[in-house]
């Protein structure tokens, strides 16, 4: 029977790592070759790296570590290390040196010498020690010894990538807590929904209700001269979600579509791909109809302010709870530049910017649609603003034999005088508005000061919103090309003192029309069309009962959750009942 013998183990001595040099085995066949000591966290590259390269180009001998210089244009300390090959500066056991033929060696360099410092076009802080010469001391100190092309921003002022780290590391918050009872059923990214296509035809109207008041052509000439006050306009304009819209229960009773959604929900959807904040739409499948629904105090009901900038505003971040100092370091109050502060903000300018530039007093008269408000009770005091609801209704279906059409209801602001009849889906304006709150705040973006630039620099004003502020005017170049609308008002609005987030001035308004400015944005509403009927069909494959389509607060990817029935009307209920035992302890 064949036996087996443990081999000898010959353990270190030392108590070290690797083989010791006084009990190596005798048919240990490289015990005549020197041992170089590594650490185990060092990473394997190679076998045998006779020839160390530093970041420079230049090869010094295995063995030698790297010169550098922390200080000048050289290799910083933190790029030498990251390029440092395997046993590097740790053992010259292997270095080999030619002492004699070196010695014997010279290089005749017949290049011209490099002024030396001091001279007259070097003289002074602005070239560097043993470093190419750089134009400013600013660009010199704030590159940190880095190639030319970077001293752009170093000149601006700051030191390039200061606290970087930290804005990369910053998360936000779901927009909606994810309880464990929830199942993921689908999960799809950005670059995925980016390559959808479906073109969709002219919509069909179904019904109008809601009363327009004329656009206030005044508006169209004011400049940073003759700016306008925003003034405090009390008027009723409701936000109501699709499943409590009265005539959408009408509409889908009589089984007109099978999609029911709103403007608003509509277009966050079509615009996915370009939103950086998280969002959620509640869907409800009852039998073959679907609603798309938004929840009450959602991210909706208010206007986002520089969504897409490079450093957007931040909200500051919550307390550590095992922190007691972090407790009291903390203000109580609140930034008016944070993100949430703003944002309140931007919806106060853009519904009181709606309601004053419209004339309610004739001439020019106003207009009735076929219907009155369906959402104004008899016990309403208040003055209604000018809104208009027109439901329509759109063609999802690929072929002609398959019918999935989907009936929305979109939301116009007023109409402009002498361009036909309202009625008739002719002259209809959409009214929005930008605000400006401080171009040195964080958040900012790089805006440029309105006062200064909006009159004679309004392309660069433009650009940058364009860019800070994409997915928000997508969302409103797609509602207003939803809604019919012929012309969409954008006004520029600026706070009248950087430090005060209550009184604002109307410096300027734009105006444009919906179709031409979504080929600006480059927004493509075949794109949006496609991610509409993507998520349809995979609802439509689901079992009757209620969803959630909740987008990952850090990473591009949206994904359907199935709730249990009562989710969200649950905690509606239960926040009515406080509030009722609150007034009658009153």
């Amino acid at each position: 029977m064949a036996s087996f013998s443990l081999p000898p183990i010959h353990d270190h001595p030392d108590g070290g790592w690797g083989p010791s040099s006084s009990n190596l085995p005798e048919q240990f066949k490289f015990k005549d070759i020197p041992y170089a000591p590594y650490s185990k966290s060092d990473k394997l590259g190679r076998f045998a790296d006779w020839n160390d390269v530093s970041s420079d180009g230049r090869q010094n001998p295995a063995g030698l570590p790297v010169t550098v210089n922390t200080r000048g244009g050289g290799t910083s300390g933190r790029r030498g290390d990251r390029n440092q090959a395997f046993g590097s500066g740790t053992a010259s056991a292997f270095a080999y040196f030619h002492v004699e033929d070196e010695s014997s060696f010279s290089l005749v360099d017949n290049k011209a010498t490099a002024p030396r410092r001091g001279s007259a076009f070097t003289r002074g802080r602005g070239a560097t020690r043993g470093t190419a010469a750089y134009p400013a001391r600013g660009a010199v100190r704030g590159g940190r010894g880095g190639p030319l092309g970077r001293t752009g921003q170093a000149a601006r002022g700051g030191r390039r990538g200061w606290r970087d780290w930290e804005k990369n590391n910053r998360t936000r918050e779901s927009s909606i807590t994810i309880s464990p009872q929830w199942s993921m059923l689908e999960e799809v990214e950005f670059h995925r929904l980016a390559k959808l296509r479906l073109d969709v035809d002219e919509p069909e109207e179904i019904e109008s209700y809601g009363r327009l008041f004329a656009y206030d052509k005044s508006y169209d000439r004011v400049t940073t001269k003759t700016e306008k006050a925003l003034h405090l306009v009390d008027r009723i304009k409701y936000n109501t979600t699709t499943s409590d819209d009265p005539v959408i229960q009408e509409l889908s009773q009589a089984n007109v579509a099978k999609v029911y959604t709103t403007d608003v929900i509509l277009s966050v959807l079509m615009c996915a791909t370009r939103s950086v904040y998280p969002w959620d739409i509640v869907i409800n499948r009852e039998g073959n109809n679907l609603f798309f629904d938004k929840r009450d105090g959602g991210s909706f009901d208010t206007v986002t302010v520089n969504e897409n900038a490079a450093d957007p505003p931040q909200d500051p971040a919550p307390p550590n709870p095992n922190n007691p100092n972090e407790k009291a370091a903390v203000p109580e109050i609140p930034s008016i530049n944070s993100a949430t502060s703003l944002s309140l903000e931007a919806t106060y300018i853009n519904q009181n910017f709606g309601f004053q530039s419209v004339l309610e007093t004739a001439p020019p008269p106003a207009v009735d649609f076929a219907n009155p408000n369906p959402f104004y009770g008899p016990e309403e005091s208040e003055p209604l603003a000018s809104c208009g609801y027109r439901y329509r209704l759109f063609d999802l279906g690929i072929t002609e034999d398959e019918d999935i059409k989907i009936c929305v209801r979109t939301e116009v602001d007023a109409y402009s005088p002498g361009q036909g009849n309202p009625r008739e889906g002719q002259g209809l304006v959409t009214i929005r508005a930008l605000n400006e709150f401080d171009p040195r705040a964080q958040g900012a973006g790089g805006a440029p000061d309105w006062r200064s630039k909006l009159d004679s620099q309004r392309g660069a004003v433009v650009a940058t919103e364009m860019k800070n502020n994409s997915c928000k005017l997508a969302k409103w170049t797609v509602q207003s090309v939803l809604a019919g609308a012929d012309l969409m008002k954008i006004g520029y609005i600026s706070r009248a003192n950087p430090r005060d987030n209550t009184r604002h001035v109307i410096l300027s308004t734009a105006s444009m029309r919906p179709t031409e400015f979504a080929a600006q944005l480059n927004v493509s509403l075949a794109n949006g069309w496609g991610i509409v009927r993507t998520v349809t069909d995979m609802c439509m494959k689901m079992p009757e009962g209620k969803y959630v389509l909740v987008k990952d607060p850090n990473r591009p990817v949206i994904r359907l959750y199935s709730v249990p029935p009562g989710t969200f009307t649950a905690d509606d209920e239960d926040g009515e009942g406080q509030e009722e035992t609150f007034e009658e302890d009153e």
